[in-house]
């Protein structure tokens, strides 16, 4: 059985690939180029992906492809201290068609989310285009996140399966003290190894690791695809090394001239919409849950997982399913309108006392497999998050809660927002990301940003903004939906990615597509 955040007992290096290397960037204030350029000189060693599996998705996403390749890049974890200790990063590398000439680097976003796994999506959406015959396409679990070691691990997988993964926060029911954050920051802290590492997980470390990536994979300049989270880790990486950028393919973005809780509240508003277009729908068919009657829609969905919060309903495996988790799984089952008729049918098996969608759902977002053993997306997600985001008092808490249920009122359970508490208060470090970022920013090349019209968690007008903030391109997509432009379903967002990728053509003022 697969055992998540372990890394295998041996690897086995197969092709050695040269690289040839660069030292730090003189723009990067961390460290010296002298301190820094072991790391920089390192050599990846590519071979079999075997041992780089920690979840099922995993090991069976690399059995169904021949052509992945996979090694370690060794990067430190204090970048002002970097003899301090070091961590390990799961790399990818879908070889390209033909001769390659260079690597496109892929993030697939949460933060939390596999690097790994999402190059290997990549490479097969993609695989009609000249990316991938010119490009070699490359994934890389940050540091934290999935195979690379030390992994963020929080709770167990036989606890999250009792209780599921509830994160002390004001979007979420539930009441919190600040022993309740200690203790969860604690055992955060003794499962993952120290509070040292903890700290330092956060995006600008990231954004100094892609850059060793970018060096030791032979490329003079990045050229990168990053979806939703993976935005912001592009923005910061052009603010922190402009004169390293040859492409940025900025994909769900995120708002960086937003402080963290607007950012929630615009997020969860996103969402009500997309509830509420449900809805709709839902409301247009003759067994609809909710009713025909719009009007009275949410009032039906309340009195249905309203009472989850006393009585979980139950499942054919015997986990429970409670309000947060139902609500979690919805929320899964809104970012794109494909996925709508199984958050309706999750509604009306609720009114039956069962729970066995909504908890598929859950499931499939949070990635545990049918083993029992869950990635540590979730985990990582929060840890991440608490060292990027501006931490909050009881008291704005509290505010943020109120704030999100008045936008978001399909969240509300119907109870206080006393008790709503900030669960990053009490972890270690604190962020070294500033609001706004990725501002004013000198000497960066034509970047690519896109963003969907119907985006439930990364609105429309963050893209924009994020064009207008890098002085770059806008690709305008029609649709319902969260990322586009890695599927490859789409030949219009295809044509676009491909002329700036291989060539770097950004489309005119105004382009715009329209998802099938």
């Amino acid at each position: 059985m697969l055992r998540k955040h372990k890394l295998a007992a041996a690897l086995i290096p197969a092709v050695l690939m040269m690289s040839s290397c660069t030292t730090a960037p003189a723009s990067d204030t961390s460290g010296t180029a002298t301190e820094l350029s072991r790391f920089y000189d390192q050599e990846l060693r590519f071979g079999s992906c075997e041992d780089y599996a920690v979840t099922e998705l995993q090991e069976k996403t690399f059995a169904a492809v021949t052509r992945a390749e996979c090694a370690r890049l060794t990067v430190p974890i204090d970048y002002d201290h970097p003899d301090d200790g070091t961590t390990e990063l799961a790399v990818t590398r879908m070889a390209a068609g033909g001769a390659a000439k260079g690597s496109v680097v892929v993030n697939s976003g949460g933060p939390g989310g596999s690097g790994q796994l999402q190059a290997v999506i990549a490479a097969g959406g993609l695989k009609n285009t000249p990316i991938t015959e010119q490009y070699d396409i490359v994934g890389v679990d940050p540091r934290g996140v999935s195979a690379s070691s030390p992994a963020i691990d929080c709770i167990s997988d036989e606890q999250t399966d009792k209780t599921g993964f509830v994160f002390p926060a004001g979007v979420v029911q539930g009441s919190w003290t600040a022993a309740d954050t200690r203790r969860f920051a604690d055992e955060c802290v003794k499962r993952t190894g120290t509070e040292q590492f903890l700290a330092e997980v956060g995006t600008p470390n990231v954004a100094r690791d892609m850059d060793i990536l970018r060096a030791v994979l032979g490329d003079e300049k990045l050229t990168y695809i990053g979806q939703s989270y993976g935005t912001r880790l592009g923005a910061v990486y052009a603010e922190m090394f402009p004169s390293k950028v040859r492409a940025l393919v900025l994909d769900g973005a995120q708002d960086p001239t937003l402080q963290s809780a607007d950012r929630k509240v615009t997020q969860y508003a996103g969402f009500q919409r997309s509830f509420d277009l449900m809805a709709d729908a839902c409301t247009r068919q003759p067994d609809c849950v909710l009713g025909q009657d719009r009007g009275r829609a949410l009032r039906r969905f309340h009195d249905i997982v309203r009472p989850l919060i006393d009585t979980p309903a139950t499942t054919s495996s015997g986990r429970p399913v409670d309000y947060n988790t139902a609500i979690g799984a919805v929320i899964g089952g809104l970012y794109q309108s494909t996925t709508w008729p199984a958050v309706q049918a999750g509604i009306a098996e609720l009114t039956q006392g069962k729970g066995d969608t909504l908890l598929a759902l859950s499931d499939g977002f949070a990635e545990r497999g049918t083993d029992g053993v869950w990635s540590n997306y979730l985990e990582a997600n929060v840890v991440i998050n608490c060292m990027d985001e501006q931490r909050r008092t009881p008291e704005q808490e509290e505010r943020l809660r109120a704030r999100i249920w008045k936008e978001a009122p399909f969240l509300d359970p119907g109870g206080s927002v006393k008790g709503a508490r900030d669960g990053c208060e009490s972890m270690p470090g604190s962020t070294e990301l500033s609001y706004p970022y990725a501002q004013n920013i000198t000497g960066l090349p034509a970047t690519l940003t896109i963003s969907i019209t119907g985006d439930p968690t990364t609105p429309y007008e963050g893209g924009v903004t994020l064009a207008n903030t890098l002085n770059g391109a806008l690709l305008t997509v029609k649709g319902e939906q969260h990322t586009v432009a890695m599927r490859g379903a789409n030949a219009c967002v295809n044509d676009i990615v491909s002329d700036y990728i291989v060539d770097l053509k950004t489309p005119g003022e105004g382009a715009t597509c329209t998802l099938g």
